[in-house]
């Protein structure tokens, strides 16, 4: 929208740099893996050791910065090997990261650029996690071929994850490919893994482990809650690498790191008066809001609304606008953003600085207040994940 490009034409000074997506970002852990194994198509820009077998464990909210913290508790991955620290993809959010590393390309390719967005075809905000719009196709929303599908042709592909993710939106939008193999809880799913690996086939497996992120919204990654799950992932990750064949690459990321906010902090923008002014639609996460406006904004109504952000939040929150995020690279190389995935972006973006959560009840439930850990905005404890190589 050209009315919040002329009042925000530019970025904050302290926003903190793009991610660097075909570098160092989630989007290369599947490709790279694929491209260790020697699969036609995929080059190994991480540098990982050539193998027969490479298992990719991406742990839903294992943050460098909360690694680090708690490293007491889980010394296998403290101690194993750092092979990078990567980004998440912007925003910082499972849909996003995980549709990065499914599809080897950042959100303005693939389009899943938001926990929920915009189909601007229906004007209507669409959820791109756990509960898929039922009238949003996968396969057309999110066209690209993904790295399982591809590198099926030529290993064996397997995808180890809780049953309920097995015909998933999300799975079929970016993680489609290869047989899925369900097992639920940690113990029955690290068994069911190294059933399918035992066969001794050239394999590349991703294997998904979502506790750690369910525990840290509900009750924060500074609870005692959220370093027993660590622990949990800790054992089940020692006891894997133990009898996994030789000939094994078993790899450990995350797809997001975490903040804990505190309940005077958990905001619901839709009741202070001016900060919906004029907004049709909210969509994102309450750290990284996005603000569709109404397509009959102009200039002053634009003006007024960030007037009303900065006063009520201040140096709280960076706010800029989807023309200079795409232009800066966030959602990936501005000639690579597709055109049909630019509507989705919010046309203003605010995303948090400090430990802040922005919510708009008018379209949520009140229960989104007890969430404690967040994530989606660019802070150092959200963007930055491990890469580990633990064999």
């Amino acid at each position: 929208m050209r009315a919040v490009q002329d009042v925000l034409p530019g970025l904050p000074a302290d926003l903190p740099k793009p991610p660097r997506y075909g570098q160092r970002t989630v989007a290369e852990v599947l490709s790279s893996a694929a491209g260790s194994l020697g699969v036609p198509g995929f080059e190994d820009v991480l540098g990982l050791p050539a193998a027969r077998r490479v298992v990719v464990v991406l742990v839903d909210g294992l943050g460098r910065a909360q690694l680090r913290a708690r490293a007491g508790h889980a010394p296998t991955l403290a101690g194993a090997t750092n092979l990078a620290t990567l980004d998440a993809a912007f925003p910082t959010t499972t849909a996003s990261s995980l549709a990065s590393l499914g599809t080897g390309a950042a959100p303005g390719a693939h389009g899943l650029v938001g926990y929920d967005v915009l189909d601007p075809d229906r004007d209507t905000v669409v959820n791109q996690l756990g509960g898929w719009d039922a009238a949003v196709d996968p396969h057309t929303w999110q066209p690209l071929p993904t790295v399982l599908e591809s590198a099926a042709e030529h290993v064996d592909v397997v995808t180890v994850s809780r049953h309920k993710f097995a015909d998933s939106g999300l799975t079929n939008a970016a993680l489609r490919g290869g047989r899925f193999v369900a097992a639920e809880g940690p113990a029955a799913r690290v068994s069911t893994a190294l059933d399918q690996l035992a066969a001794g086939r050239d394999a590349l497996m991703y294997f998904y482990w979502d506790e750690l992120d369910r525990t840290g919204h509900a009750k924060g990654w500074e609870s005692w809650d959220w370093t027993a799950q660590l622990e949990e992932l800790e054992a089940s990750l020692r006891r894997f690498v133990s009898r996994v064949p030789a000939g094994t690459t078993v790899l450990v990321t995350g797809d997001h790191g975490m903040v804990d906010v505190p309940v005077d902090a958990r905001v619901d923008v839709s009741g202070v008066p001016g900060l919906l002014d004029g907004v049709r639609h909210t969509a994102g996460e309450p750290r990284m809001v996005q603000l569709h406006l109404e397509p009959d904004a102009t200039a002053p109504d634009v003006q007024a609304l960030v007037a009303a952000w900065r006063e009520q939040f201040g140096s709280r929150v960076w706010l800029f606008s989807r023309e200079a995020a795409l232009a800066a690279g966030y959602f990936g190389p501005p000639g690579l953003v597709r055109e049909t995935v630019r509507a989705r972006i919010g046309d203003l973006l605010v995303a948090a600085k400090d430990p802040l959560a922005l919510f708009d009840l008018s379209r949520l439930r009140p229960s989104v207040l007890s969430m404690v850990g967040q994530h989606g905005s660019l802070t150092r404890a959200e963007r930055e994940v491990p890469l580990l190589r633990l064999a």
